[in-house]
């Protein structure tokens, strides 16, 4: 968990995951969708992929990235079951102080 956690902390690797959550995308789509270059969009999906966050599918001559959507479920249930309603109490608190 920890390692999708860290994964998922860096803007730019959830802007990523963002652009391959509705469809497969190669690296250059994402490179080109995220606006950073070839090396470090190869670097941002080699952390993905090991978190677990996006699968690869190898298609002729092209890899294709996808989201992996129950291992992005995993780490929403291990954040909600970390925050329960605190974050609810929190804002309350928040919005009842002047």
């Amino acid at each position: 968990m920890e390692e999708a956690l860290r994964a998922i902390a860096n803007p730019r690797r959830r802007a990523m995951l963002e652009l391959v959550w509705d469809a497969e995308r190669t690296a250059g789509e994402i490179a080109a969708g995220s606006g950073l270059s070839a090396p470090a969009t190869s670097q941002h999906l080699k952390v993905l992929r090991e978190a677990g966050l996006v699968r690869v599918r190898v298609d002729a001559n092209r890899r294709l990235y996808r989201a992996e959507p129950e291992r992005i479920a995993e780490v929403r249930a291990a954040l909600e079951a970390f925050w329960g309603e605190r974050l609810g109490r929190m804002r309350a608190d928040l919005e009842g102080r002047p």
